[in-house]
Formats: structure tokens, C-alpha cells, sequence
């Protein structure tokens, strides 16, 4: 085995991890804020959204890490969020974008961690070890919470996947967006068709919404860091447009747009719930788990540090308050995970399909 210093792209995660949060929180609370304005209709238009978009896992509702289920209200709780890759016509498909966000309700704080989708894991129900993006390819959503679950030693008790394609439906639905263009470039669409961006102020509709917040090639792009910055631009063109909103034609458009293009576990109550920490956005904790790129019979991997790993688990076990921790740092209990050896010597396996779509969150 091969091992090559630390990617440098690692350096990035943080930042990508606290805008696809933001990006799913403010999915949800568009929904909350048609609520907010409108009133009883959309209250039951919003219901029947999350009615729909709710898709329970075979476990129930508790994970088996619980004595009993939480309660977002009142209770600290864990979530992972998911970004779908999935073509149409696929039911399953691997994630590009893997991170679990815990929630403590006594100081109403967020820590949003990310898990490299090469990470080289054990793969719960599978038998081996492979990269933890490919979980969810192998047995959906169930089998990638198991095996987070697995990996981090913590009950995850929500779920939340986003489909990034559906940012055009949103855009769409909403009449288009204002944003700010910095520069004259191209960029082409989901058909593979160019778009011609000038500089200036201009309403985008959700294709050159999606292809905008895509561009990071062109010479004055900034990498992936002027994508973050154009993301957030679209982020924002959003949240301003649906605050301005007093149609409920177009809630209906926007509140579909979501509906078919989130799937999640929590119910309209939940999502009421979540509301409470929408002023804890701008001050979240970011973690990252550390590791070696690792090249294993021609297929890169991320080696994850047991180190940084148990780390981790212990942080989130404090934010959680569970098996003992407290967060306020007093507790000296050490968590007991079940390692694997890394250096184990594994058999080929059968990969899903290693080609990506680029897509919104990268």
C-alpha cells in the first residue's frame, strides 16, 4: 500500500460542509417561512410537503444506539445529511456529500461534521472495508446510517437528502433570482448547452442559477473557493426571494420544488423544531476527520487517522450528552469504539460506478 501526504482538498471541507447545512436548513426553512407568512392554507400545504417527503427507515424511529426515540423540542439529536448525486431513473446512487450535524438544545449550538466520501470504512451489513460513499449505492439510506453509526460510535436520529438538481425546480418556482454577475463567462447546463454570463446585476432562472453556482474554471473563477462565494450568492438570491413573497400560487410551485426534492425522516413538528436554531447558523463548530490519501489495488482511498477519529467521537458524544459525557468538559470519559485494522489486507470488491456528476455542492 501506497500512502501519500494529506490532500490539500481536506483544507476546503470546512467550508463546503457549513454551506451544504445551510443550504439543506434553508430548503427547510423556506417551507417554515411560508408558513410564517401566509397562515393556516400553507400550514397545511407545508404538512403535506413533509408528509411527502418523509420516508421512514426500517428501523422505526429510534436508533438502536437510544433506550427511547428523541424529541428535536426538547431533546440534543443527530443528523446526516446527504447529497444525492443520483441520475434520473436511479433509485440509488452514491453520496458527494456526507456530513452529520448534532444538535444541543440547553446553549441551542450545531457542530457540523465532515466525513470524506473516499473514507476507507467498514461497511455495516457489507463485510469489508470500502469507500463510505458507496454505502448508500450498496443499501440506502439504512446501511449508510448504520454504518455512520457504525464509524463515529453515535446514534444518528434523523436524515436528510438532498437532491441538488432540484435547485432549478426551486429557482423556477420562485421566478428567478436576482444575483450579482462579476465577470463576462460561459458555463454549460444540465442539457451540455452553453450559457452566456455577462457582468452586471441580472435574474437568473434555475438552470443559470445551477450552472453560475457550478463555474470554477474560467481564469478569474477563484477555484473552488469563488464557487463557495457564487454558491452563497445563490443561497442568498433565494432566502431574499422567498422573504418577498406574498403569492401562494408560487408557494405552492416552491413547496413542491422541495417536496420532490428532499427526502428526510422528520415530520412537520421536526422540522418546527429545527427552526429554534436558525440564528445558531453564522457560529457552528466545523470538524473534519483527518486522514492519508491511500492508493489500494489501483482505487484511492481516504485513509482515516484512528487518532482524529477517536477524537471526534469523543466531541460529539459530549455535544450529545450521551453514554456519560456532559458539555461543559468535566467528564473524563473515554469512548470504546469498535476498530477495525486499517492495514488489513481486504479482497477485491465490486465498485458502484466511480464516474461523478459535478454537482451542486462541490
Amino acid at each position: 500500500m501506497k500512502q501519500m501526504p494529506p490532500s490539500r482538498k481536506v483544507q476546503r471541507k470546512k467550508r463546503k460542509a457549513v454551506r451544504f447545512l445551510k443550504i439543506f436548513m434553508t430548503m427547510t426553512l423556506l417551507a417554515l417561512l411560508a408558513f410564517t407568512c401566509l397562515g393556516v392554507y400553507v400550514y397545511f400545504k407545508v404538512s403535506s410537503v413533509a408528509s411527502e417527503s418523509t420516508v421512514d427507515l426500517e428501523r422505526g424511529d429510534k436508533s438502536e444506539k437510544r433506550i427511547e426515540a428523541v424529541d428535536p423540542s426538547k431533546d440534543n439529536f443527530s443528523v446526516l445529511l446527504l447529497g444525492d448525486d443520483s441520475r434520473p431513473g436511479e433509485a440509488r446512487a452514491r453520496t458527494d456529500a456526507m456530513l452529520v450535524a448534532t444538535f444541543n438544545k440547553e446553549d441551542q449550538s450545531i457542530i457540523l461534521t465532515s466525513i470524506p466520501r473516499d473514507s476507507r470504512v467498514e461497511i455495516v451489513g457489507r463485510g469489508h472495508l470500502d469507500k463510505i460513499n458507496h454505502a448508500h449505492a450498496y443499501g440506502g439510506i439504512d446501511m449508510t446510517i448504520d454504518t455512520v453509526e457504525h464509524l463515529l460510535d453515535i446514534p444518528i436520529d434523523y436524515y436528510g437528502i438532498v437532491r441538488f438538481q432540484g435547485l432549478i425546480d426551486i429557482v423556477d418556482a420562485l421566478g428567478g433570482i436576482e444575483v450579482e454577475v462579476p465577470f463576462d463567462f460561459e458555463e454549460k447546463d444540465t442539457n451540455n448547452d452553453w450559457i452566456q454570463f455577462q457582468e452586471g446585476l441580472h435574474t437568473l432562472n434555475g438552470e443559470e442559477a445551477l450552472a453560475f453556482a457550478r463555474m470554477r474554471k474560467h481564469p478569474q473563477g477563484g477555484g473552488d473557493l469563488g464557487r463557495g462565494q457564487r454558491q452563497q450568492q445563490v443561497i442568498e438570491g433565494i432566502i431574499k426571494k422567498a422573504a418577498s413573497f406574498s403569492s401562494i400560487t408560487r408557494f405552492d410551485d416552491v413547496l413542491d420544488a422541495l417536496g420532490e426534492n428532499i427526502q428526510m425522516n422528520f415530520t412537520f413538528n421536526n422540522l418546527v423544531a429545527l427552526h429554534s436554531y436558525a440564528s445558531s447558523i453564522s457560529e457552528i463548530e466545523t470538524l473534519q476527520l483527518q486522514g492519508t490519501d491511500l492508493m489500494l489495488n489501483g482505487i484511492y482511498y481516504y485513509e482515516l487517522d484512528q487518532g482524529s477519529l477517536l477524537e471526534i467521537q469523543t466531541r460529539l458524544k459530549k455535544h450529545l450528552e450521551i453514554d456519560g459525557h456532559t458539555n461543559d468538559g468535566l467528564d473524563e470519559v473515554q469512548p470504546e469504539p469498535d476498530m477495525w485494522n486499517p492495514n488489513e489486507q481486504q479482497q477485491p470488491v465490486e465498485q458502484p460506478n466511480e464516474e461523478s456528476n459535478e454537482v451542486f455542492y462541490n
